[in-house]
C-alpha cells in the first residue's frame, strides 16, 4: 500500500538497506577536541570546552547566559527551580510531549495541568490556554490560582513539538497578564527560530537537549538558557554542588546538584556547534523534498512549519487519515526496512499521568492517533 513511500525515502537516503530514524554525524573536529580533552586529562566537569561551549549557545541562541547539565531533563528540572516552582504548585503543559517534560516537574512534587495544542503547530495553544485560565482561574496577591484546587499555578511549559515553534509570542503575553512564569521545553529546537528569535528565550528560562537523536548531540546533555545572567550565575553554581570556589576547601552553601556536563562531552558539542546550520539546511531540504512528495500521495499530509517559524525540522512528520492507517503505515514501513515511529504516548494515557486535570486535549487526541515520524537524518557527508 505504502510502496511509493518507502521507495521514496530509500532513495532518499542512498538506497540503505536499513534508514533509520535519526543518528547523529561527526563530520567536523570531534576528534581533534576529543583527542585534546585525553591529552590534556581534562575529561570531567572542568575544561575549557564546558565554558566555551556555554558561552558560543548562549552567542547563537541571543540568551543572555546558557548553562550546560548532564542532560535534557535535568536542564528542565532546573529550568523549573529556577522559575520558583514548589511542591504543589501547578504548571500548565502539553500531553502531546516526552515524559521528561512532565518527569521534571513531577522532581519538584508540582502537578501539571494538560492544555491542548493547536493544529497548525503541534504545540500548546495559546487559545486554549487563556480559555482555560479565564474559566479555572483567579490572581490573589499576584499570583495564580485554581479555583478548582486551591494550588498556585506558577508556571507554564509549552513544548516546540519536534523542532516546530509553538505560538510563543502570544503565550509570553498571556503568562504575563496571570502572574505565570514561561520556561520553555526547547529541547527538540535548537535553530528554531519565532519571528526571527531563538526558540528558548522568550521566557525566565528555557531548556535544550543534547541527546544522541538531537540535531547535534554531545551524546548526553543539556543546556539552560537565561535572559538575567544573574540567575544564570546561581544556576551553574546550584548544579555544581553549590560548591564556594577555593583552591583546596570544600564548602557549600545550598542544596546543590551534580547536574555538571564533562568537559569531553562539551567538547563534541563544540565540534557539532561549528556545523549546526549546515545541518539545519540539510534537514530544511529534506523537508522540503518530503513536501514536494507527499503533496501527491493521497491521505496522507506532510507537517510543516507555521506562519512566523523556522523550523529546524528535527523531526519530520507526517499525518494519516485515522488511527487504523497510522497502524498501517507503522507496519509496512518498519516491515521494509524504513524506520519509523508514532508520537508518543500521551501524558495522560501512562498511569502516572491519567487523573491530572484536562481541557479535553481534542486536537491532542487527534494528532496521537495521526502523526507519524518519518527518517529525519542529516545527508551530508563531508563538510
Amino acid at each position: 500500500m505504502y510502496s511509493k513511500v518507502i521507495s521514496f525515502i530509500k532513495e532518499l537516503y542512498g538506497n540503505q538497506e536499513f534508514t533509520p530514524l535519526s543518528v547523529p554525524k561527526f563530520l567536523g573536529k570531534e576528534k581533534e577536541y576529543l583527542n585534546e580533552c585525553i591529552d590534556t586529562t581534562f575529561v570531567s566537569s572542568v575544561g575549557k570546552f564546558v565554558d566555551r561551549f556555554e558561552e558560543e549557545i548562549a552567542r547563537y541562541t541571543g540568551a543572555g547566559r546558557a548553562v550546560v547539565c548532564v542532560s535534557g531533563t535535568n536542564a528542565l528540572h532546573m529550568s523549573l527551580m529556577m522559575a520558583g516552582v514548589e511542591r504543589n504548585d501547578e504548571v500548565l503543559t502539553q500531553a502531546l510531549t516526552f515524559i521528561a517534560t512532565c518527569n521534571a516537574l513531577s522532581y519538584i512534587g508540582a502537578y501539571p495541568v494538560f492544555i491542548d495544542v493547536d493544529r497548525s503547530t503541534m504545540g500548546l495553544s495559546p487559545d486554549a490556554v487563556k480559555e482555560w485560565l479565564c474559566k479555572n482561574t483567579e490572581i490573589r496577591n499576584s499570583q495564580c490560582y485554581n479555583r478548582n484546587t486551591g494550588r498556585r499555578v506558577k508556571a507554564c511549559v509549552p513544548m516546540h513539538t519536534f523542532g516546530c515553534p509553538v505560538r510563543i509570542g502570544e503565550l509570553a503575553q498571556i503568562c504575563q497578564e496571570y502572574h505565570i512564569e514561561l520556561v520553555e521545553d526547547a529541547a527538540e529546537s535548537i535553530g528554531s527560530r519565532y519571528k526571527g528569535q531563538h526558540t528558548g528565550t522568550f521566557g525566565k528560562v528555557g531548556a535544550l537537549s543534547f541527546n544522541g537523536n538531537k540535531t547535534i548531540t554531545t551524546g548526553g546533555g543539556g543546556m539552560l538558557l537565561f535572559k538575567d545572567k544573574e540567575l544564570g550565575d546561581y544556576c551553574k553554581h546550584i548544579t555544581t554542588q553549590a560548591k564556594i570556589p577555593h583552591r583546596w576547601e570544600f564548602r557549600h552553601d545550598h542544596i546543590g546538584y551534580n547536574y555538571r556536563m564533562p568537559n569531553i562531552n562539551a567538547a563534541l558539542g563544540c565540534a557539532q556547534l561549528e556545523n549546526l546550520d549546515r545541518y539545519i539546511a540539510d534537514k530544511r531540504e529534506t523537508a522540503a523534498a518530503y513536501a514536494e512528495f507527499f503533496r501527491n500521495v493521497d491521505g496522507i499530509d506532510f507537517f510543516t512549519e507555521p506562519e512566523n517559524c523556522f523550523s529546524n525540522y528535527w523531526l519530520n512528520s507526517v499525518i494519516l487519515k485515522d488511527k487504523k492507517a497510522q497502524l498501517e503505515f507503522l507496519q509496512e514501513t518498519n516491515d521494509n526496512g524504513v524506520m519509523t515511529r508514532p508520537i508518543w504516548e500521551l501524558m495522560t494515557r501512562l498511569p502516572m499521568f491519567e487523573n491530572c486535570e484536562t481541557d479535553g486535549l481534542k486536537n491532542t487526541v487527534w494528532f496521537a492517533d495521526r502523526v507519524v515520524n518519518i527518517p529525519s537524518s542529516v545527508k551530508l557527508e563531508k563538510i
